[in-house]
C-alpha cells in the first residue's frame, strides 16, 4: 500500500488487508512477518493488533468516511448550481461576473453555511466548475467587422506550412 502522486484510498481494499492480517495472526505469523506480506508497516499491523484485541474483528472494519463530512449536502449543492445558474444579476450583482466573495455570500444567504471567500473553490470544483477570468474586450468592439476580418484578412497573412494545399 504505497502512496504515489494521485493514490486514492480504497477502504473496503484497506479492510481487506486489515482482516487478512488478523487472519495471518490467527495461524502464528509474526507481526514483522505480516507486514512484509501485506507490504504495510509493523506499526500498522501492531494497531490493527490492539484493534482486534479490543473490540474483535468489528474493529477492523470500516468505520466510514474519512474526513470532514462536507457543509453543504448533495441536494444543496444542487441547489447551489441553479442558483449561480441563473446569473449574478438575478441576485442584485450589478455585472454577470461571478466571484469567490459573491458566491460565498449567496451560499451563506440560502443555507446559512458560511465559507471563507479563499475556500469558496472547493465548493465550485465540487460543482464541475473552474474558475475563469472573462476574455476583455472593448466596448465599442463590432463583432460582424471581427469574423469578417478574421475570414478575408486573417486568412491571407497567417503563416502555412511549406508544401501545404492551398
Amino acid at each position: 500500500m504505497r502512496k504515489t502522486k494521485g493514490y486514492t484510498r480504497d477502504f473496503q481494499e484497506m479492510e481487506r488487508i486489515r482482516v487478512r492480517a488478523f487472519r495471518m495472526h490467527q495461524k502464528g505469523m509474526k507481526q514483522s512477518a505480516i507486514a512484509l506480506e501485506l507490504g504495510v508497516t509493523k506499526q500498522a499491523v501492531s494497531q490493527w493488533k490492539t484493534l482486534w484485541e479490543k473490540e474483535g474483528l468489528a474493529g477492523l472494519r470500516f468505520p466510514g468516511r474519512a474526513g470532514r463530512k462536507p457543509k453543504l449536502s448533495p441536494e444543496q449543492l444542487m441547489e447551489l448550481e441553479t442558483l449561480l445558474l441563473q446569473g449574478p444579476k438575478a441576485h442584485g450583482y450589478v455585472t454577470e461576473l461571478w466571484t469567490s466573495r459573491r458566491i460565498q455570500e449567496i451560499v451563506f444567504k440560502h443555507f446559512g453555511v458560511r465559507y471563507h471567500p479563499n475556500h469558496i473553490w472547493w465548493v465550485m470544483h465540487a460543482l464541475g466548475w473552474s474558475c475563469q477570468r472573462p476574455t476583455r474586450q472593448a466596448r465599442e468592439r463590432k463583432e460582424a467587422a471581427v469574423q469578417t476580418w478574421i475570414r478575408k484578412e486573417w486568412a491571407k497573412v497567417k503563416k502555412t506550412p511549406k508544401n501545404a494545399g492551398p
